[in-house]
Order: structure tokens, then sequence, then C-alpha cells
């Protein structure tokens, strides 16, 4: 699983951050989607008529490393984006 996020949510945290009072800790970030990467990629393929299939494999390393559901994830009160694949994928110039 992961939670991938459109550069702009990013870019509107950090202005909200900058200016508000300090924090003293970390803050994580995250879309507001959390699939498999083989969902993701399904998902785009067939918004681009493409055919090809994809097979999923809960073995496939990730830079090397098997990965499980929560390492690509967010811990406990993320803030959240808005950015939806949808309206991502709809602003895509191609």
């Amino acid at each position: 699983m992961f939670q991938p996020i459109a550069s702009d949510d990013p870019a509107a945290v950090m202005v909200n951050v900058a200016t508000g009072d300090p924090l003293n800790g970390i803050i994580e970030i995250a879309g507001p989607e959390r699939l498999g990467m083989d969902v993701f990629v399904k998902r785009n393929l067939n918004k681009m008529q493409d055919p090809r299939k994809v097979i999923t494999d809960v073995h496939a390393k990730y830079s090397g490393a098997e990965l499980n559901d929560k390492m690509l994830v967010p811990g406990k009160n993320p803030r959240i984006g808005s950015i939806d694949f949808e309206t991502w994928f709809k602003g895509i110039q191609f």
C-alpha cells in the first residue's frame, strides 16, 4: 500500500506550516487514497485506454526489499491532501 500525493498538496501544507506556530515535531503528509501500487497502475492504464494487464505479485521487491502494507504509508494523524487520482489525472497533459 501507498498514498501518493499530488505536488500541489505538499506545497499547500508547507505554506501553512511555514506561516503557522512552531510545531517542534514531524509532519507526515499523504494523498487521500491508500491503495496498492498495482491498483493505481491499473487505473492509470485504464484511463489511458492501454490494454496491457497488470499482474500483482505480493512478493515483488521495491528497491530490493519486500514490503508490507504499512511501510509506504503515513503513521497516525497525517495531513491528507485533497487531490485524488481522478482529479490528478484530469490535469495531465499528454
